[in-house]
């Protein structure tokens, strides 16, 4: 070869080895070792034989590399959801299509908070009393929802074994029917002067401290019936319970612990009353006086039971005179009444039922000509007067008359006790039951 062709080869030889190893470096991917195959992986593609040249295609067609492994190792990709739905897939073109998020809310259903607040309300209406305690809890406005003075019209808490913060949210509420009797009621605390709203209630029998009772009865001023049975009372409950004009039944059986002078001055006050049950209670001959001179025409069922000695008959005269409208009248245990006392009772031309049981001053053989002196009476009871052996006699003897028909008063009670003629129901007050009702 001749010396310049030698010279002219060399710098072709370098060019085309320079072009070689920019051939290598430029391989394809799956030529390439994979840096996340470890162990035999990573011997095994060094000892692959490659080829340094050719295009992409052809690489792939004779790469021996495991394209499967390195598919496994790399990352998968996510796949976007078709909207199957909607005006973009019509007529079979398919779109891709993503709905904005408030759409999909409006889509799906209204939301509770979108309910105004009546319906909610309507919708409370029908739950029990410790489920609507419980949503209570769940955030501000169901709270103020919750106690609502629409729901809590009449409330029952018999059985509640603590009664004074349940009686103290009640009372704010607006609570219109209360019932608890026998309940125990601890001291109460107010946030307020405010006024209740109450209108029948019953707290017979309930163990509470004077005080605690004149917090609550200094708040009532629209009772219209109210049951104190059984209870410590002082001359402060009594003048509150004088301004409540409306009152039309109360019951102030076995009460004690106020004087004459305010029992006679309530009465004044109460101008509407019908029935009034102040028997078996801690009274003198005054406090008697006092009742009977101050009870207002109004009256149709007067309990008075319970004055061995001091109910007289002049008492009877003056209570006749003022409440001609009378038609149940019971004076049991009253041991200065005799059968001179008839006359007088036959005044009363509207009398349906007398109870003259005990009272031991009159002869069982003054009761055989009842039906002429009392042409309206329907009901007697004149328990222990009349052996069992003549009671048969005296019934046949006046048959228009039921005799002994009704062991307990009813006069003024909330839940009166069963008898043979009436519909008895053990959580009714005043005739009818409270909606919400503690069940424990």
């Amino acid at each position: 070869m001749r010396q310049c062709d030698v010279g002219t080869a060399r710098p072709r030889m370098k060019r085309r080895d320079r072009a070689s190893r920019r051939c290598q470096r430029a391989r394809p991917l799956q030529e390439l070792p994979c840096i996340s195959l470890q162990g035999s992986m990573w011997s095994q593609s060094r000892s692959i034989k490659r080829k340094s040249r050719g295009c992409l295609g052809e690489s792939l067609a004779t790469e021996s590399t495991p394209t499967e492994l390195i598919q496994q190792w790399s990352p998968r990709h996510k796949h976007q959801r078709v909207a199957c739905k909607g005006k973009e897939n019509e007529g079979g073109q398919f779109v891709l299509a993503r709905r904005s998020r408030r759409k999909r809310e409006a889509i799906s259903g209204l939301s509770w908070d979108h309910l105004p607040d009546e319906l909610l309300l309507r919708i409370l209406f029908y739950l029990p009393l410790q489920d609507l305690l419980r949503m209570s809890l769940i955030c501000k406005r169901w709270h103020r929802l919750v106690f609502d003075e629409s729901l809590w019209h009449s409330v029952d808490l018999e059985g509640l074994t603590h009664t004074a913060p349940a009686l103290e949210q009640l009372l704010a509420a607006g609570v219109r029917r209360l019932r608890c009797p026998r309940a125990f009621i601890e001291e109460l605390q107010f946030a307020g002067p405010s006024p209740a709203r109450v209108v029948q209630m019953d707290l017979s029998s309930c163990t509470i401290s004077t005080s605690a009772l004149e917090s609550v009865m200094s708040r009532c001023t629209l009772l219209e019936c109210l049951g104190l049975e059984g209870m410590q009372l002082s001359d402060h409950i009594v003048h509150s319970l004088a301004k409540n004009p409306n009152l039309v039944q109360l019951n102030l059986s076995g009460c004690s612990g106020f004087s004459a002078d305010s029992i006679g001055e309530m009465l004044k006050s109460l101008s509407r009353i019908e029935q009034l049950n102040i028997s078996w209670c801690d009274f003198s001959n005054d406090h008697v006086k006092e009742v009977v001179g101050n009870l207002h025409s109004s009256v149709t069922h007067l309990n008075l039971s319970g004055y061995r000695q001091n109910l007289t008959l002049e008492d009877v005269k003056v209570l006749v005179a003022r409440c001609p409208n009378i038609e149940t009248l019971d004076l049991s245990d009253s041991a200065m009444l005799m059968a001179d006392s008839f006359p007088i009772i036959a005044q009363l031309k509207k009398l349906l039922h007398l109870s003259l049981s005990r009272c031991y001053q009159i002869h069982p053989a003054a009761l055989a000509d009842f039906s002429e002196t009392f042409p309206a009476l329907r009901l007697l009871d004149v328990f222990g007067l009349v052996h069992e052996t003549h009671l048969r006699s005296l019934k046949k003897g006046v048959p228009r008359i039921s005799i002994n028909s009704r062991p307990f008063s009813t006069v003024a009670r909330p839940t009166p006790a069963p008898c043979d003629r009436l519909v008895y129901n053990e959580r009714a007050m005043w005739g009818a039951r409270c909606r919400l009702r503690f069940k424990s």
